[in-house]
């Protein structure tokens, strides 16, 4: 498979419905490759966030399967599949998802002490630094502006070296000046650290800042464009 770390192979999700069976995400297929940048962009309902937890091993498909870091997921049990998420994944969410009783220096910390990391203050403090919020670092998510708040979602997730952060509306909550800044961010750790980016967006401009892009239609994909 080369360098590929994360692949999906004929990848569907029907759930029970009022009406009967209700095809979510209809035999969908890709790979990506270390240091990738792949956009997911549709119409709400389009599968979009389906697609993204299935590839995250945050839920299992009805079919399929999804490989991550040489792991098949659906063999894994929800205790396996939670490592393989510790070990290689990072996620950024539109509603940022900060503990309101930690400051920012101790949201970043704390996926870095539940991996044992000696180093989780200095790494903490390096990454924050890193996103310009080094004079920040003892303020709780309540006296940061949303910019901020999703910029120490952004370090958090970086912490750890995830090879694949996933990405939910990561600038939704923002207003155009502030996403492209958080945009930014996240392409210049994308390219530092080699990290794969897959971003779940209705921002064309961000999405179109991707090395690739799929667009979903009613859980199908329609043909992969390259921007």
């Amino acid at each position: 498979m080369g360098s590929s770390i994360l692949t999906a192979k004929d990848l569907s999700k029907v759930v029970p419905s009022a009406e009967g069976e209700l095809t979510i995400l209809h035999e969908l297929s890709l790979e990506l490759n270390k240091g990738d940048s792949l956009a997911i962009v549709g119409a709400s309902g389009s599968g979009k966030s389906t697609l993204l937890g299935l590839l995250a091993g945050l839920d299992l498909p009805s079919s399929g399967e999804v490989t991550l870091a040489g792991q098949a997921l659906s063999a894994l049990d929800e205790d396996q599949r939670a490592r393989i998420r510790a070990e290689h994944v990072g996620f950024v969410f539109q509603s940022f998802q900060l503990l309101d009783s930690l400051n920012a220096l101790e949201n970043v910390m704390l996926p870095l002490e539940l991996d044992g990391r000696k180093d989780a203050r200095e790494r903490a403090t390096e990454l924050l630094q890193r996103v310009g919020l080094g004079q920040r670092l003892t303020h709780s998510p309540r006296q940061l502006s949303g910019g901020e708040q999703q910029r120490v979602a952004i370090a958090r997730a970086f912490a750890a070296e995830p090879d694949v952060l996933f990405a939910d509306e990561p600038t939704g909550n923002l207003d155009s000046h502030t996403g492209e800044r958080i945009s930014d961010l996240l392409f210049e750790l994308n390219k530092e650290s080699g990290t794969t980016l897959v971003l779940v967006t209705h921002d064309e401009r961000l999405a179109h800042r991707c090395r690739r892009l799929i667009r979903l239609e009613a859980g199908q994909m329609v043909a992969p464009l390259e921007p």
